[in-house]
């Protein structure tokens, strides 16, 4: 057998080793598939496509690992194992045999088991980021298909949207492509704008894009809310307030809700049953109007305060009181007479799940601190290759949860993870058998193991909230922290 053939076949049997916990969840078909999307070659060697998808899960995996160590570490777990010896992989290393004298620069070793980190930094170059969202969309729209009503409040497919800075190694590559910011210190550092599009009712990403600093997050959140379906409800931060979105939602079917700002002003329209307003808004900025756009959209104002925080005010183009009352936008201010949150978080506050979600990526799963690349491509194939992990193992914690019949979001996401490291090298090792069988249902119980209480009443700030006064005439700032769901998670 030649050598290129028998590396690939080797490297073939060792992701499906290796991805034993997302063997069901990522079908070699649904890379192809991707592929075709996104106009990507399959590739021949052993880093093909669907090799490069597992082993930009494995890097973010094992994020604390070289390039070198991840290509590695699969071929020893595997020698190790007790039934090695009599293996079709023991069989088929060293059955070829290189023809001709190697070249001084040639990138594929004459191991038939070694691919270097020279030809998988060439593979990488080769995937764009346009497959990885692809790759994405199509693995959410399967999700949907098992588990469509884990993703719905009361007929609307919930989404929120949120963008988050990534810290980037001052190359000049990097430096050229994503731009630089001041840190207050005469002095720049590199970063790069990550903005997704969520499903906050199970954490799970469906969209995003990784672009230069330069570019702002309302410009990004156009092209990702272009994708909207009819009964999309999208939960925007106050950042995103903007006529151009608002129309560009209703135009998909869809609608939005996002906290007021203060210095827009409504025309008041009608008081609805409820308590609700109905307003309108007439921007005064030509751009709207050079845009064709109508000159003013009808919104419904949701009043409400909890005690000892400022009044706030939700704003969205669900109209009918009917649909969504106020107490399910605005559960959170339930409470008794001593303050105490007697409710968890209401329909919008599940904003927050995107913010838990960037955490979750960048801390839990050391996202900013694993980013080992020098170029544009690197750091697009490592960011993507975190998104698909964390999309996986949200997708597996779903899996747990409906089994032990709890909520998804009450599982611990980084006590997930840890049974997933915990159990790899078994995985690696199993029988095809025992993985399916023994090991990935023993993966799903422990981490159905790790449950978070809903504690909605503790205030965990920002950092840079402690050090910032308190304005108000006596009243505190809602805490961000006590609207979210899953503050421990």
């Amino acid at each position: 057998m030649p050598l290129k053939d028998t590396r690939r076949n080797i490297w073939d049997q060792l992701r499906q080793k290796d991805f034993r916990a997302f063997e069901s969840l990522v079908p070699g078909e649904l890379v192809i598939q991707a592929a075709f999307v996104a106009l990507v070659p399959l590739g021949t060697g052993p880093l093909h496509l669907v090799n490069m998808v597992w082993l930009s899960v494995a890097c973010a995996l094992h994020s604390l690992e070289t390039f070198k160590e991840v290509l590695d570490r699969t071929i020893k777990l595997v020698e190790d194992g007790p039934s090695y010896h009599r293996s079709t992989l023991n069989r088929v290393r060293g059955t070829a045999r290189p023809i001709g004298p190697r070249r001084r620069h040639d990138p594929c070793p004459h191991d038939p088991e070694s691919v270097s980190e020279e030809a998988f930094a060439q593979a990488r170059k080769r995937l764009p980021q346009g497959f990885w969202v692809a790759l994405i969309v199509l693995l959410t729209e399967r999700f949907l298909a098992q588990h469509d009503g884990r993703t719905r409040f009361q007929g609307f497919r919930l989404l929120c949207i949120d963008g988050t800075c990534l810290n980037l190694a001052n190359w000049k590559g990097l430096r050229d492509h994503f731009g630089t910011v001041s840190n207050g210190k005469k002095r720049r550092k590199v970063q790069a704008r990550l903005v997704m599009l969520q499903l906050p009712l199970v954490r799970l990403p469906w969209r995003y894009e990784l672009v230069p600093i330069t570019e702002g997050e309302r410009t990004v959140a156009g092209r990702l809310l272009g994708h909207l379906k009819a009964n999309d409800l999208v939960l925007m931060d106050r950042g995103f307030f903007s006529f151009g979105l608002f129309w560009q939602v209703k135009q998909a079917k869809a609608d939005f809700a996002i906290r007021a700002m203060a210095r827009v002003k409504f025309t008041p329209v009608e008081t609805l049953s409820d308590g609700t307003r109905l307003v309108d808004w007439t921007p005064s900025d030509r751009q709207w109007r050079q845009a064709n756009l109508p000159t003013s959209i009808r919104l419904r104002l949701i009043d409400y305060q909890i005690k000892g925080f400022r009044p706030s005010a939700i704003v969205t183009s669900v109209l009918d009181p009917e649909q969504i009352d106020r107490q399910a936008w605005v559960g959170l201010a339930l409470v008794d007479e001593t303050g105490r949150v007697l409710r968890g978080a209401g329909l919008y506050h599940r904003r927050w799940e995107i913010e838990t979600s960037y955490f979750e990526i960048k801390e839990t799963q050391s996202l900013e601190r694993s980013l080992r690349g020098r170029t544009p491509e690197t750091i697009g194939f490592e960011v993507a290759g975190h998104i698909l992990l964390y999309l996986l193992v949200r997708w597996l914690m779903v899996e747990a949860a409906l089994a032990a019949g709890k909520d998804p979001l009450r599982l611990s996401y980084s006590g997930a993870l840890g049974e997933l490291l915990a159990l790899a090298s078994s995985l690696v090792q199993a029988s095809p058998e025992r993985a399916s069988k023994v090991l990935v249902p023993r993966l799903l119980s422990r981490m159905a193991s790790h449950f978070v209480p809903l504690r909605p009443d503790r205030h965990y700030p920002r950092p840079h909230d402690t050090k910032v006064k308190n304005k108000g005439k006596g009243k505190k700032q809602l805490p961000s922290k006590l609207a979210s769901s899953d503050p421990a998670a």
